[in-house]
């Protein structure tokens, strides 16, 4: 079988690489108050943009655009024509507001960038660093190159230091897909593990445009679009303090007092792993450290009727493996799942340290794990990458975690991530002889902001400031 020959030098640097070295982070969220001026220093910053072919070591650059930032840069509304529905109609229109749950609180109308209440968002610079110092100093010259010069800063969105794990505290970024003709997808078919649940190689064409998918087509893409992708941008923000503070009311002793062991299981099979990372399915009555990095698994012949891990836990949900229909168990189940895989990117804000419920007493100090209940704003800058924003975060986000009646429950959406709409929700044990039922989840994630972006290629991004019949900035 052909595999496809990346074209490393001409993709953003983002799409294969995540920058796991570089632990500083944070993200300029950018408005094209005058376009000619705006044009010579987005082209003059497009210069450090970092492509794919090597790791970098010291800092990276990405840049993307919204539909709007586009249309400020010279594309016509034909030019958009090649854009997929959703990325020129954007995030907050009102249908694709309620197809993602953003009602209510987490209506646009109330988000702190993004909305149509707040300024209009552009263009995005995403900024690595290996340490904050560097960071800063990366900021400062971006901040020279661009700022008064045709562009204005909206908000700046600052991350914490990279690590494994996210604010509820359980380890983060143990599931990605493995992109086909990158080493790691390479590896896997060296050892011939190629198909394995847990280990299976998507092909390149459902992140990056201008190569095959996984139908075996190339994803509808604009002109300029070859070795671009689109990014997806939402900060959510985790009440970490309320997520543990239920945990620990709903797994109180018959005596009133707290039951830490009780209230961290809780949380494990609400999330799908523990932790520590390791999955319930190899590890459903205690946590199992030496398998937190454990992603070959599936559901189907283990554990199909949610006994280790409930069949409305979030990984359940986020990824559900080999238990699609129409044949759960089945190769063919797994290659229905390759259709919807996204490619997070994500970094996490707020104090390092995750919070428990305040008051309660453990080994590490009060809280949950390591943590205190200081009521500081933590969450995650959910940054994904898709070839097909209504097929991949889309569906996932509508169909399986915002679903009450996902794997045939009732009243049951993602009980971590999910909005709740109004009204609380529940989540469900399997267990025998009787399940058990916990009602009134309160909502512990919600949006504050968002937009769709377009992360071009080198070639696209460069040719978007500058007129290509002349060499000169257009």
């Amino acid at each position: 079988m052909t595999v496809a020959t990346l074209e490393l030098d001409d993709i953003q640097g983002l799409i294969p690489r995540g920058y796991s070295t570089l632990k500083a982070a944070g993200f300029l969220v950018l408005a094209i108050t005058d376009p000619a001026t705006a044009r010579p220093a987005l082209a003059q910053l497009s210069r450090r943009v970092e492509n794919g072919r090597s790791e970098p070591s010291g800092t990276a650059v990405n840049l993307a655009f919204t539909s709007d930032g586009l249309r400020q840069l010279g594309l016509e509304t034909a030019d958009l024509g090649g854009f997929s529905e959703e990325f020129v109609s954007g995030m907050t229109d009102p249908n694709r507001s309620r197809f993602l749950g953003d009602v209510g609180e987490d209506a646009p109308q109330k988000w702190r960038w993004g909305g149509p209440t707040t300024p209009p968002v552009h263009a995005l610079a995403l900024l690595y660093a290996r340490d904050p110092q560097a960071l800063d100093r990366l900021e400062a010259e971006v901040r020279q190159d661009v700022l008064a010069r045709g562009l204005m800063e909206v908000v700046r969105l600052g991350t914490t230091e990279l690590t494994d794990r996210e604010p509820f505290g359980f380890r983060d970024g143990i599931s990605q897909p493995l992109i086909e003709g990158l080493p790691k997808a390479k590896a896997v078919r060296a050892r011939g593990t190629v198909g394995t649940v847990g280990e299976e190689v998507v092909k390149a064409g459902e992140f990056v445009l201008g190569y095959p998918n996984e139908y075996g087509l190339l994803t509808d893409r604009p002109q300029c679009g070859h070795n671009g992708s689109y990014l997806v941008f939402r900060q959510l923000h985790q009440d970490v303090e309320a997520f543990w503070n239920y945990l620990d009311e709903e797994t109180r002793r018959p005596d009133g007092t707290a039951d830490p062991a009780a209230r961290e299981a809780l949380a494990a099979r609400m999330v799908g792993r523990w932790p520590s990372g390791a999955p319930l399915v190899h590890a459903p009555t205690q946590d199992a450290p030496g398998l937190a990095s454990d992603n070959a698994f599936g559901y189907f012949a283990t554990d199909p009727d949610g006994l280790s891990c409930p069949l409305g836990a979030h990984i359940r949900r986020a990824n559900p493996r080999d238990s699609l229909d129409p044949r759960p168990g089945s190769a063919e189940s797994i290659a229905i799942g390759r259709r919807h895989r996204i490619l997070r990117r994500g970094r996490t804000y707020g104090p390092v340290e995750p919070v428990g419920p305040v008051g309660a007493s453990e080994p590490g100090g009060p809280g949950g794990p390591g943590g205190s209940g200081d009521g500081s704003e933590r969450g995650l800058h959910f940054l994904c990458l898709n070839a097909n924003i209504s097929r991949q975060f889309e569906f996932v986000q509508h169909t399986w975690l915002n679903n009450p009646a996902f794997n045939g429950l009732y009243d049951a959406p993602d009980p971590v991530v999910a909005p709740r709409q109004n009204h609380r929700a529940t989540f469900t044990e399997q267990a025998r002889p009787l399940r058990i039922r916990h009602t009134g989840l309160p909502q512990f994630v919600s949006v504050q902001g968002g937009a769709y972006f377009f992360l071009p290629g080198l070639r696209a991004l460069r040719s978007l400031c500058t007129d290509t019949r002349t060499g000169e900035h257009r």
